[in-house]
């Protein structure tokens, strides 16, 4: 009897019908817990890597370097990231000597790709440097700033290339920034050499810090009963400054096909951990807003679908 014929025995054999069923069950068993205990072993390892924080670290590394298996302590750092091109480039190197090196990691997005440019100042090689042409401070943010990226910066200094630093020192900023708790700050302007949008963010004489200001005539007024920007809780997109625990709510919040962030300054109160007024009562507000929201969504499309429905109130769906 030929091989082929022994095979055929052997699947058509009454007496080996049992054998067979208990071997597939057997290998059957074998196999899914194989690929379970790898799933759950890929898991685990994805989670443990995920978690970990210890593995954060943009600072820049020597490619000939030896020291792959030492464990060198991070330094508290910042982060200090401007939209740049090469026209604003000496008052954007006066801003960068402002900052300490062993504090703060520069990042410079170039907008006009001219990256060679910035070789002359001591600092450029120290840099970071993301180039693509023609796109704004808050497209490379939403882009390179990833909350999983920067999460080790205890504070972004997310700048605009224009601003006079002669009379800031960001180690006392910062001081005031960590004593007052702010989560989502700026500089005050001097509203001599500055041009002023909003007063709220004008430098008052005697003051290290203030939340909100006062417009008693006009057609806008704030006084003690405003709760709302521009009266309080509002930050200039020019150089506005955030904290670890703030930045993944901002992030989220830039959204990505709105590259100018016209009216981002408006809600970024609702990323401050400490609200401008009640914070339950903004969450709640905010909450309740979204769910409005989910609401007429759910509503305009079970119209749509609906081809047979009649609005007996004649309103047209949004």
């Amino acid at each position: 009897m030929n091989a082929s014929n022994s095979a055929l025995v052997l699947w058509d054999t009454k007496n080996n019908k049992p054998f067979l069923r208990s071997f597939f069950i057997v290998i059957s068993l074998i196999c899914g817990a194989y690929i379970a205990g790898n799933a759950l072993i890929a898991k685990e390892y994805k989670g443990r890597l995920g978690r970990s924080s210890e593995y954060l670290d943009l600072r820049q590394k020597n490619i000939k370097s030896t020291t792959l298996c030492k464990r060198i302590a991070k330094p508290s750092m910042n982060l200090l990231a401007i939209a740049v091109g090469i026209n604003q480039k000496e008052i954007v190197n006066k801003i960068v000597e402002k900052f300490p090196s062993n504090e703060f990691v520069v990042m410079l997005f170039h907008y006009d790709g001219l990256v060679d440019g910035w070789r002359s100042f001591s600092w450029s090689d120290r840099a970071i440097h993301v180039s693509a042409i023609n796109q704004t401070k808050w497209w490379f943010a939403k882009r390179f700033l990833h909350p999983d990226i920067v999460g080790d910066y205890n504070f972004i200094f997310l700048w605009d290339e224009d601003l006079g630093v002669e009379n800031f020192d960001p180690k006392r900023y910062l001081s005031i920034v960590k004593e007052e708790g702010l989560d989502i700050s700026q500089p005050a302007l001097d509203r001599k050499k500055s041009r002023v949008h909003n007063q709220l963010t004008v430098r008052l004489s005697g003051s290290k810090v203030h939340r909100r200001y006062y417009k008693l005539s006009g057609s806008l007024r704030c006084d003690e009963h405003s709760t709302a920007p521009p009266c309080i809780g509002w930050v200039e997109m020019m150089a506005p400054v955030f904290s670890k625990k703030s930045w993944p709510c901002v992030w989220h919040m830039i959204q990505n096909d709105l590259i100018h962030a016209w009216g981002l300054d408006r809600q970024l109160g609702y990323c401050a951990q400490d609200s401008r007024t009640d914070n339950s009562r903004t969450k709640v507000r905010m909450e309740s807003y979204m769910e409005m929201q989910t609401f007429r969504r759910r509503w305009d499309d079970a119209v749509k679908k609906d081809k047979c429905w009649i609005d007996p109130y004649g309103q047209k769906s949004s």
